[in-house]
């Protein structure tokens, strides 16, 4: 497999020191906070974003207004936007089904989904307020059937931001409040004095924040640790430089530490795609943000096939996936490792994040090996039961049950066995004693 290299983004070994500060700061702020509860939230608050109302929490007014500030058009989009959202969710919520069998005669096993009771939805603030990601947490776990939804975003330029506040609000958050980062995370899943904890925090963030969920995850459920965004362009010379730099520059604006991956088999598109990255970014208003990315964290890779390809994309596992090719498909039959796939150049990954239907909350930093992004299912427990309604099925579930203790030495767990042969068996039931046979 030939693969060539026409830029590199920073090194492993420098990711790893980044992450070992932003691990002590983040384990500080949660102790300060289980320890001292509102006053250490209202502390971190004014230090890192010089704020601290009378209340986090937005009352009923404060949201209405927050509301009022939008014009009807905007508020139309976001409407547009979650019912989007709304309706893909609605249908991933239909697939996920209620099971019940019966096994063997009279054994019979099941499974139920039932929605988490409370759940915590945290939208960034930083560069961008992201509306968005409102959409991808309330209204799917909304749609999930989770009972008490709290939703919490920074403030931005010293006051809620209305628009992300009027997502929350028309999404269908039970409690809106105005606090962001680590501070707020531990906040809402640790609980203070004024805020009851929840059983589950998702949504993306900067380092920070997925440093603090990952720290709380076992005490709480997350979603999954949604780091700095990532994005891969797969493209061969079906498409043309301007689109592939386009697309880079659209996710590589995120912040300062935003990966954006070139990978195609065309040794001219990539170079020609350098030079557009560098045209664009002389007139893109959010070069100074992108073009840092771009300097540390942007990457060419030049391959011969299409199935290098794919197996180069699997290496990488990025959270967003933009396929350029003549033969989209392929990619959707044969990658594995992806957070969210865009197949052909009609669509692309601000579609994802901002409209279409799809959730944007995806799994970074390689762990698009193991897990998918959010869903409507992060927000199921699927918890199962077992219901034994015969003598004879009660014995001969027993009688095997038994024998299997007797081979690990667990002589109480054999004894709940046993009892039940004793109490329901019959002759015809091969029965096998706290010694097994």
């Amino acid at each position: 497999m030939a693969i060539q290299f026409l830029k590199h983004g920073r090194s492993a070994e420098s990711a790893a020191e980044d992450a070992a500060k932003v691990r002590d700061v983040v384990t500080g702020i949660l102790t300060d906070v289980s320890k001292r509860g509102d006053a250490a939230v209202r502390a971190f608050s004014e230090q890192f974003d010089k704020w601290s109302p009378e209340s986090f929490r937005l009352s009923d007014d404060e949201i209405a207004a927050c509301v009022r500030r939008l014009s009807p058009g905007q508020l139309e989009d976001i409407k547009f936007a979650q019912s989007q959202v709304r309706n893909f969710a609605q249908v991933q919520r239909e697939a996920i089904r209620d099971v019940e069998t019966e096994t063997l005669p009279g054994v019979v096993l099941g499974h139920k989904n039932m929605p988490v009771d409370s759940v915590a939805c945290y939208v960034p603030g930083g560069k961008f307020p992201l509306v968005a990601s409102a959409h991808m947490g309330v209204v799917t776990a909304k749609v999930a059937g989770v009972s008490r939804i709290l939703a919490a975003s920074p403030p931005v330029q010293g006051e809620p931001n209305p628009a992300v506040v009027a997502a929350m609000h028309l999404g269908g958050a039970d409690e809106i409040y105005t606090f962001g980062g680590v501070q707020a995370i531990a906040a809402m899943a640790l609980g203070t004095e004024s805020i009851d904890s929840v059983a589950m925090v998702v949504g993306p963030g900067n380092a920070f924040v997925a440093e603090a969920k990952r720290q709380l995850f076992g005490r709480i459920g997350i979603d999954l640790i949604a780091g700095p965004s990532e994005t891969l362009v797969i493209a061969d010379d079906s498409v043309d430089a301007e689109m592939c730099a386009t697309d880079l520059l659209g996710q590589a604006e995120h912040g300062f530490n935003t990966p954006a991956i070139l990978l195609t088999n065309s040794l001219k598109l990539a170079q020609e795609t350098i030079a557009e990255v560098e045209r664009l970014l002389k007139i893109l208003p959010t070069a100074n943000t992108a073009g840092v990315s771009w300097r540390d964290y942007g990457a060419v890779i030049v391959v011969d096939t299409v199935d290098e390809m794919v197996s180069e994309a699997d290496r990488i596992a990025s959270e967003h996936v933009q396929v350029m090719t003549r033969d989209p498909d392929y990619f959707l039959k044969y990658m594995k490792n992806y957070g969210a796939l865009f197949l052909g150049p009609r669509t692309n990954v601000a579609f994802g994040d901002k409209v279409i239907g799809t959730n944007h909350t995806l799994p970074t930093g390689r762990a698009a090996r193991y897990t998918g992004g959010l869903w409507v299912g992060k927000f199921i427990k699927t918890c199962t039961y077992q219901k034994v309604l015969t003598d004879d099925a009660s014995a001969l579930v027993g009688s095997y049950c038994s024998r299997l203790c007797a081979i690990e030495g667990m002589v109480a767990h054999g004894e709940q066995a046993n009892l039940r042969v004793r109490r329901y068996g019959h002759q015809n039931v091969p029965y096998a004693g706290v010694a097994g046979r």
